[in-house]
This record gives structure tokens, C-alpha cells and sequence, in this order.
């Protein structure tokens, strides 16, 4: 697996949805399948860097249970692409179904794109703005939210 962020998406989208330790074992098994070894700890960077430019977003714990860990989910930047051999995933791994609110998910992304424009914007980091920019409206296509109050914000680190 080449590990881009999208196939890291692609995986998380077979299930819907996982914890890091989840992803990072789907990871594990994948490389397996693949030919190569590679420890656990490896991937955490990538899935930190996928989470950073919002491929992978974090939902809170799966239902009402809401001391379960989080779980990744395939976000509004991702062009979620399954990796070679990762249709056997759901196979190997024993994950639970897990249901999602995507409104409160989009809400909830919503706001950290709000806090991070707003840091950017006050730092004036105007690549970082624009890359936010087409990440709000990759969100609403994602979610059925609104996110004119991020573009308004960002409109600040380009002046």
C-alpha cells in the first residue's frame, strides 16, 4: 500500500468507520496481504497527517455510548480508493456495525475548520487558507451544513 490519504479513507470507508488502533491493525493486515511487514506505530503519523488535512475526520464515540473511542471516518477532502487487496479487509478484521450522525458530524467538523480558519487567518498563512478553502466547500458537499462562516473568516488571511 502506497498510503496516501485517500486509500487511508478508502480503508476506513469499507467499515464506515474506525478506531486509530482498528485502522492502524487494517493497516497491519493489508501490508500483510501486500507482501510487506511493517509495525503498528509506523502508520500513526500518516493517520495524524490524513486527520490534519481533513481525509479523515474523528466522530465521537460510536452511538450513545459516549465514553467509546473515537472513530475515524472518511472526510469531506477524501476521494476515499480502496488500496490493492483491501476488499478483503471487512473479512479479516472483526469490527462492529457502527452507525453515524452525519449532520452532527458535519456540525462538529464544521467547528474545527471555524477554529483553525480562524488561527490562519489571524496569522495571515495564506496557503494554509486557501487549502481550507476548498476544504469548506468540499464540507458541504460532505454534510448537510453550512460553511459561509468559515469562507467569511478565511476572507481575513487574504487581505
Amino acid at each position: 500500500m502506497s498510503d496516501t490519504k485517500d486509500e487511508l479513507a478508502g480503508v476506513v470507508d469499507l467499515f464506515g468507520g474506525l478506531t486509530r488502533e482498528e485502522l492502524e491493525q487494517a493497516l497491519v493486515e493489508l501490508a500483510f496481504k501486500q507482501g510487506t511487514e511493517v509495525e503498528r506505530e509506523a502508520f500513526a503519523a500518516e493517520i495524524e497527517a490524513a486527520v490534519e488535512d481533513y481525509h479523515l475526520v474523528e466522530a465521537d464515540g460510536d452511538g450513545e455510548d459516549h465514553d467509546a473511542e473515537a472513530l475515524l471516518v472518511s472526510g469531506p477532502a477524501a476521494f476515499p480508493t480502496v488500496p490493492e487487496n483491501g476488499e478483503d479487509l471487512p473479512h479479516i478484521l472483526d469490527v462492529p456495525d457502527r452507525e453515524l450522525d452525519r449532520e452532527g458530524l458535519g456540525e462538529s467538523v464544521a467547528e474545527r475548520l471555524h477554529e483553525e480558519a480562524r488561527t490562519i487567518a489571524a496569522a495571515g498563512d495564506v496557503e494554509r487558507a486557501q487549502e481550507l478553502l476548498d476544504v469548506s466547500y468540499d464540507l458541504e458537499a460532505w454534510a448537510p451544513v453550512e460553511a459561509d462562516r468559515v469562507r467569511e473568516t478565511l476572507d481575513r488571511a487574504f487581505e
